[in-house]
């Protein structure tokens, strides 16, 4: 009994020893530390780099960089035209095989726009320049005849006349080969494409049917030019050549130098108008035919000696954000924006005089962004 006992206490487990634990070695927890640093380490570099935003400068000006001043003597409104735009057609009537653009495409002088349908005109050129290439081969039996004396001078005029003419057959085919590709008469914007494949398409028009009369509608951009009626009873205050600020209904803050190009020598006795030509003197891509346009045309004014001259710099007024009643713009130093604290004297429709915080010549943010940070990177576009 007691051997029975004793086996069944053999079979108990002891919970009050301890568990056995394998010591770890201290180069084995540096080695895990150490990992786990450089871990942490590339984490944050990964999720603290940034991608640098692009953002549009404008460079500082000094008030008084000018001796002459410009006033506005009377506004006018009108609209973006372009000087330069066709409905790009064929010449005769086909049917369109390919068309080669489309809306927004910038296109070269000479660039195929469309392909039609030419099958009939290369076979009969084909067919001209076999009977050119006999007639050919004929005038020149026929002068090796003559040089031999067994063929007359009328047998050789008889096949110049007729290898000449078919010349000029073959000629005259080659051109309607040609005519079938649909080319660009200048270079500028596709702003309309008319024509798809399958269609027809001719110089006239077809009455009313299903006959495209044209390809597309092509405009160079560096034509456009902004069209406005002035008011015959002030058009004595308009003179070519007179300077003048062109603003966009779509951007109303832009100042857009101009100046008058001419004077068109008639009036519209229904609006009791006359119309005038203004030209930009700066291009951009944001100037879009059609679009509504204010013009103030100027006056020069010499600029007095005695005059006071404003202390400060000027910068458009979309620059300038206010944080907690203050006014901030943000430079643009080393790729890396700084915001500063700025003083603003006075402001007009489109800029804003600063006596303090700028210096001439700094590059600012030309519209305020509040969503961009002190010390953020960016790019200049």
């Amino acid at each position: 009994m007691s051997d029975k006992k004793d086996l069944l206490n053999n079979l108990k487990i002891d919970r009050t020893a301890p568990p056995s634990e394998e010591p770890m070695t201290p180069l084995v927890r540096y080695g895990i530390l150490g990992a786990i640093s450089v871990a942490i380490v590339f984490g944050w570099l990964f999720f603290t780099s940034e991608e640098p935003v692009e953002v549009t400068t404008f460079t500082v000006k000094e008030i008084n960089q000018n001796d002459t001043s410009a006033s506005s003597i009377l506004d006018a409104s009108g609209y973006v035209t372009a000087r330069r735009q066709a409905t790009v057609s064929s010449k005769i009537t086909g049917k369109v095989l390919k068309v080669f653009i489309e809306e927004g495409d910038v296109v070269k002088e000479g660039q195929i726009l469309a392909q039609l349908d030419d099958s009939t005109y290369v076979a009969e050129m084909n067919y001209a320049e076999a009977q050119f290439k006999e007639a050919k081969r004929v005038f020149d039996r026929t002068y090796e005849l003559i040089e031999g004396q067994l063929a007359s001078q009328a047998s050789l005029d008889a096949a110049r006349a007729s290898m000449d003419s078919l010349e000029a057959l073959y000629t005259v085919r080659k051109q309607f080969v040609s005519d079938m590709q649909v080319r660009a008469p200048f270079g500028g914007v596709v702003v309309y494409k008319a024509a798809q494949p399958g269609e027809m398409v001719s110089p006239v028009s077809a009455g009313g049917g299903f006959t495209r009369s044209g390809i597309c509608t092509i405009v160079d951009m560096d034509s456009l030019e902004v069209e406005v009626d002035v008011n015959e009873a002030f058009i004595n205050r308009v003179v070519a050549g007179q300077p003048a600020v062109a603003n966009l209904n779509a951007y109303p803050k832009w100042d857009i130098p101009a100046n008058v190009i001419a004077i068109i020598p008639t009036a519209d006795r229904n609006k009791a108008t006359v119309k005038v030509r203004i030209g930009l003197l700066e291009k951009d891509e944001r100037v879009l035919p059609d679009m509504g346009a204010r013009v103030s045309f100027l006056r020069k004014v010499e600029k007095v000696e005695k005059q006071a001259k404003k202390e400060g710099v000027m910068v458009p007024l979309n620059a300038v954000g206010e944080i907690n009643n203050t006014n901030y713009v943000l430079i643009v130093e080393n790729g890396k924006l700084k915001l500063s604290e700025v003083v603003v004297a006075e402001e007009t429709n489109n800029y804003a005089r600063v006596t303090s915080g700028l210096a001439t010549g700094s590059k600012v943010v030309a519209r305020f962004d509040y969503e961009l940070e002190n010390n953020q990177k960016v790019t200049i576009n």
